[in-house]
């Protein structure tokens, strides 16, 4: 075997100990058994929150396990391609062969990646707000544009989107939106995508100029059932008011949206589905959720990262450009990673920001070392 070939083998050999180790590979078979088992429960379903994430659970091992089967067979039979291919000395054999270890690579990378998403929030679905800061009605259209980016990730990724709240632009685009995204480690790979993002292009509202708008996007983990969070009633106040729904005779027109206040730390969050009694319960869920995660940073060692991240939507905070004139490029300002492929990005192209973030906290990198580095 060609030295080129044994090096991309290694790789992926090191991807495999790696996944086998975050899996637990010797008692996955064992851990699915009794995933199976409980499964087959009848009482199960008594309690349906328990019993979905039982499921979503069992079905995250039974990933891994497929995953981890797959790649390693994969590699077992290009291999032996590549050994048949050099005793008949069929050089197409071998390429073919070859081609397809260096695709199983970046595979298995990815894979690797994925297995590093082990903090102790980041399987959980997340909360995802956006709100547009400094450049007014620009700002408002820029706001809008991520929230379609991130939409379109999500649901290229088989997640579930759920609108928590919308808040209109005066003329144009939105003021602020949250979603409730659920899917395998929502929050692990979102978390990333925390702090303040800047635009720069030609104005689309007529004025012809080069314009920089930003906004912000703020992600929290939803908080899993076994999590108590105590909220004092005495520390938040509860409103209710005015929803308006599509317009015409669809315009909710009683007071069932509701806004939460946490004196505390500030934190309001609102919900506006057409039942009052349903929209306090997502709000208060998703105050938890933001309690959680202020509870996550401070225990945890990038709590200087996630600071940077919670700056004023303006300039200095960014952590990522994207700049569509006088050029084309994105790039994310901790990492250096970037892309022309500016439209890519804006349809939903985010794996590989995420990839490199990820790949920067694992490392032990800080955001002052990555953006030096850059």
């Amino acid at each position: 075997m060609r030295a080129e070939a044994q090096n991309t083998v290694a790789d992926i050999e090191k991807s495999l100990e790696l996944l086998r180790q975050r899996m637990d590979w010797d008692t996955a078979q064992h851990r699915l058994e009794e995933f199976n088992a409980r499964v087959e429960d009848p009482t199960l379903w008594d309690d349906p929150e328990k019993a979905q994430k039982l499921m979503r659970d069992r079905q995250m091992l039974v990933d891994a396990i497929k995953t981890f089967e797959g790649i390693q067979q994969e590699l077992s039979d290009n291999v032996e391609l590549i050994e048949l291919g050099e005793m008949e000395e069929d050089e197409d054999v071998v390429a073919e062969a070859e081609a397809a270890l260096k695709t199983l690579r970046d595979r298995a990378a990815q894979k690797e990646l994925e297995a590093l998403l082990d903090g102790e929030a980041d399987g959980n679905d997340t909360f995802l707000e956006i709100n547009a800061g400094a450049g007014g009605t620009e700002a408002c259209d820029w706001a809008q544009m991520l929230q379609r980016m991130y939409v379109r990730w999500a649901e290229a990724h088989g997640y579930k989107v759920e609108l928590q709240s919308e808040e209109p632009g005066t003329e144009a685009g939105i003021k602020s939106v949250a979603y409730k995204i659920s899917g395998p480690n929502a929050y692990g790979w979102l978390k990333s995508e925390s702090g303040v993002h800047r635009l720069v292009r030609i104005s689309p509202f007529g004025k012809g100029t080069r314009e920089t708008s930003f906004a912000s996007v703020w992600v929290y983990p939803v908080v899993d059932d076994n999590i108590e969070i105590e909220v004092n009633p005495a520390d938040i106040r509860i409103d209710t008011f005015r929803s308006s729904g599509a317009g015409g005779q669809h315009v909710n027109t009683t007071d069932s949206a509701v806004r939460i206040t946490h004196h505390p730390t500030g934190i309001v969050v609102t919900s506006s589905e057409k039942s009052q009694h349903q929209n306090r319960d997502i709000a208060m869920k998703a105050l938890k959720s933001r309690l959680y995660q202020m509870e996550l940073e401070r225990r945890t060692a990038d709590i200087n990262a996630a600071h940077e991240a919670k700056g004023s939507a303006g300039w200095g905070n960014q952590i990522r450009s994207y700049v569509l004139q006088p050029y084309q490029m994105v790039k994310d300002l901790r990492t250096g990673h970037e892309t022309s492929d500016t439209q890519g990005v804006l349809d939903g192209d985010l794996d590989a920001f995420m990839a490199a973030t990820l790949a920067m906290d694992v490392s032990g990198k800080s955001r002052a070392d990555a953006q030096t580095e850059a």
